[in-house]
């Protein structure tokens, strides 16, 4: 993994750096840091290893008027020189953000990272971005729906998925289905298949 960074990196280094294919959104920069041009992310998962494990962080405007109210231009890619977990947020530094000013005009900036980047999960433990999009069926082969999200509750996650049977003026209440994410409901996980296994009825 090491090796491939090193010789990707010339690449990085490029004016106009192409867009990761697989590029995944993992946070949002919600204000400066300092005054040496840090800045904070507020990630999108308790747990921001999506963040720590590239150092090359790509930026898009968020959806909307610019808080300005007028157009920002910001550097398409971060070259991050450092980042670190401070409380709920990340705060970072990076080649191309030089002072408090700087970081301040990347406020809103939404933040992307390579999917390939991302640690190896470890065996029983998935990313939301691999979950969302799967099909989910009972023991008995009957469609439950498409995962379209995941709530985060503390103790475990939830997959919320919309009903192949509700109708398409449905209440969201009525239209939605949601299963605990864990061992006594979840049989198997193909990601490969795109399949989640669960034991589970069609009247739950």
């Amino acid at each position: 993994m090491g090796s491939t960074v090193s010789m990707a990196a010339p690449a990085a280094d490029t004016d106009t750096p192409a867009w990761p294919d697989d590029a995944i959104e993992v946070g949002r920069i919600v204000d400066a840091w300092g005054i040496q041009g840090g800045f904070k992310v507020q990630p999108f998962s308790s747990d921001p290893k999506a963040l720590f494990s590239s150092r090359r962080w790509f930026l898009q405007a968020p959806a909307g008027p610019s808080p300005k109210g007028g157009a920002v231009v910001w550097p398409r890619l971060l070259k991050i020189t450092q980042s670190r977990e401070q409380g709920a947020l990340v705060v970072a530094t990076a080649q191309e953000v030089p002072d408090r000013n700087a970081a301040e005009s990347l406020r809103g900036a939404r933040v992307f990272v390579s999917r390939q980047s991302f640690p190896t999960a470890r065996d029983g433990e998935y990313y939301w971005i691999d979950l969302i999009g799967l099909a989910v069926v009972n023991r008995e082969g009957e469609a439950l729906g498409v995962v379209t999200d995941l709530i985060d509750t503390g103790p475990h996650c939830v997959l919320r998925m919309r009903r192949p049977d509700a109708a398409a003026d449905a209440k969201p209440d009525d239209a939605e289905r949601l299963i605990p994410f864990v061992d006594a409901y979840v049989d198997t996980v193909d990601l490969a298949g795109r399949r989640i296994t669960v034991d589970w009825g069609l009247d739950y």
